[in-house]
């Protein structure tokens, strides 16, 4: 009988990209709210003139 095949190196593996791909899309969200935020602004300060 063949013993179990040590995986963890890929549980691992997975985890560092589950939150690589985590990290990206907080950083997409923090640069759209930043944009967001200065078109904002600049729609603010048009209305206000």
């Amino acid at each position: 009988m063949e013993p179990t095949p040590d995986t963890s190196a890929y549980m691992i593996a997975g985890y560092i990209v589950a939150f690589l791909v985590m990290g990206i899309y907080i950083f997409s969200l923090y640069i759209r709210k930043k944009n967001l935020q200065a078109e904002l602004e600049l729609l603010e300060s048009d209305d206000q003139q």
